[in-house]
């Protein structure tokens, strides 16, 4: 499958994260893969649970598997949080909301079904919302919705429910929930 996003440009990047160069989204997910910047964005509510997408049947990596609200690629020398803040725009129709840096987690996981391969320097944003917030997904990122408790979330990404969810979640969920930042984030 690909999509006209495969041909934007990700910024490559060392295992510290220092920019060392830029690739396509599609050449970065061909294995062997290169390591890049990318995000995602975890979205709470004032009872602290995690809004999760199911990524849409036509995305080019683990499609129908749920994930944090929002993921992606800032463009080579873009700011990460506005590469978000965009991207929460575009894929769930949420703008604005205040997102605070959290942590980075890197992993590499290989999609089962594509081959394509994650290799991501992944900046792990929070924000919190209403959990009433309009949301207006894009049907050609996003097939569903759901709000969900801390406790349930950590039990299925690491439990028989695991394959069901995008391998990055339980990372950066580990994250998200470590920093003190949740508790000081405005509710937009």
């Amino acid at each position: 499958m690909s999509t006209e996003r495969e041909r934007d440009l990700v910024e490559l990047v060392s295992p510290t994260g220092e920019a060392v160069g830029s690739a396509t989204v599609a050449q970065a997910h061909t294995v062997p893969g290169s390591l890049h910047r990318a995000f995602s964005v975890l979205l709470f509510d004032a009872a602290g649970r995690t809004l999760l997408q199911r990524r849409a049947a036509t995305k080019t990596r683990f499609p129908l598997r749920w994930a944090n609200a929002c993921c992606g690629h800032p463009a080579p020398g873009e700011a990460v949080v506005a590469a978000a803040t965009r991207r929460l725009g575009d894929e769930l129709g949420v703008l604005p909301v205040a997102l605070a840096h959290a942590g980075v987690h890197t992993y590499e996981a290989v999609d089962p079904t594509s081959g394509r391969i994650e290799r991501e320097f992944d900046h792990v944003l929070v924000g919190r919302v209403s959990a009433d917030v309009t949301l207006s997904a894009d049907p050609a990122e996003v097939a569903e919705t759901r709000w969900v408790t801390g406790t349930t979330l950590q039990r299925d990404v690491t439990g028989t429910a695991a394959a069901e969810y995008a391998p990055w979640l339980r990372g950066v969920l580990c994250i998200a929930l470590d920093s003190a930042l949740l508790r000081d984030l405005p509710q937009t």
